[in-house]
This record gives structure tokens, C-alpha cells and sequence, in this order.
């Protein structure tokens, strides 16, 4: 028997800018596993986006009393004014990504990848049909993706010019 129970359901994973995120506690996950997946790798990236940015965007409830400043990576306490500007970036992103897609795209979107609701929830509150917003939900991630610049393969150059650092070889610094 496993002696952590929280580490036998975690699903870890690697994010797009090199965090460890749980992919098990985002209702994408299920929709994203498997051999024939109902998303792509690039409709739960875009996704994750959402909720990191609703997380940012400090718009969730606070459930517990914070009794200190937050504390950066470097030790040193960050400020109000830090944070705020941090909350108000990602919400002119999130506001940006509501006037991109169609209004029920938008909202399927926030409640599942920014609310972590589950679909039958968001179809029972929107009186849809069963499956309908797992629909909704991947034409929005679709559209989503694109306006993140996300696709389902990588593009770009096959091949890169070699740069080397070698004696002879340092770009010329003039200042």
C-alpha cells in the first residue's frame, strides 16, 4: 500500500513555461487521457492558461486568513502594489479572451478551466442538454488556442544555423 495517498492521484506534469502543474485536479485531465483523446495537448495547454490567470487575477475567495505578505523567490516580501499589478495584468487578459470568443465559448470556458466546475454542473446551471458542453467546451478551447498562437503541431524551422561562442567568433559589444 502506498504510504503518501496524495501522490498515488496526483498526475504530474510539466507546463508549457517549465512548472510542475497536477493535471488531476483540472476536469480537462479526463478529457485529455487516453489513446483517442477528446483534447489535444494544445486544448489543455490553453486551458491551463485560463486557470493560471484566473489564479493570478486574484478573483477567487480567499477561504483561509493570510497572516503575512507573500514571500517571492528571492526572500524578499512582495508588495501590495506587486500584486496588484499582477491581478489587474491578468484580468485585462482574461477580458481579452472574453471579447475573442463567442459568449457561451467564453463562459463554458471560465467555469471549467477557471472555476475547475464539472461539465454536467455547467450544463445542469445552463439547463443544456447532456454532452452539449463538452462540445461548447472543446470549440472554445479550439478558438482559444488560436488566439494563444497554440496548434496542434509545432511549427517553425526544421533547422537552425549552428552559432558557436569560439574564439573569433563573440559578436563585437560597442557601447
Amino acid at each position: 500500500m502506498p504510504r503518501d495517498f496524495a501522490a498515488q492521484h496526483r498526475l504530474d506534469a510539466t507546463d508549457g513555461q517549465g512548472r510542475q502543474v497536477n493535471l488531476a485536479e483540472s476536469p480537462l485531465s479526463r478529457l485529455a487521457a487516453g489513446e483517442t483523446a477528446f483534447l489535444q495537448p494544445h486544448h489543455l495547454e490553453a486551458g491551463e492558461r485560463v486557470r493560471r490567470l484566473v489564479e493570478r487575477s486574484l478573483l477567487q475567495p480567499a477561504v483561509t486568513m493570510n497572516y503575512g505578505g507573500v514571500v517571492s523567490g528571492g526572500g524578499h516580501r512582495v508588495g501590495a502594489g506587486d500584486l496588484a499589478d499582477m491581478a489587474v495584468d491578468a484580468r485585462r487578459t482574461l477580458d481579452a479572451i472574453h471579447r475573442a470568443l463567442p459568449a457561451e465559448c467564453a463562459g463554458v470556458v471560465m467555469d471549467v478551466c477557471g472555476w475547475l466546475k464539472g461539465l454536467q454542473e455547467v450544463e445542469r446551471d445552463r439547463g443544456w442538454p447532456r454532452r452539449s458542453a463538452k462540445l461548447v467546451l472543446r470549440i472554445g478551447l479550439e478558438q482559444l488556442a488560436q488566439h494563444f498562437g497554440l496548434g496542434p503541431h509545432a511549427v517553425g524551422k526544421t533547422r537552425v544555423p549552428q552559432r558557436s561562442w569560439m574564439d573569433g567568433e563573440r559578436p563585437q559589444m560597442r557601447f
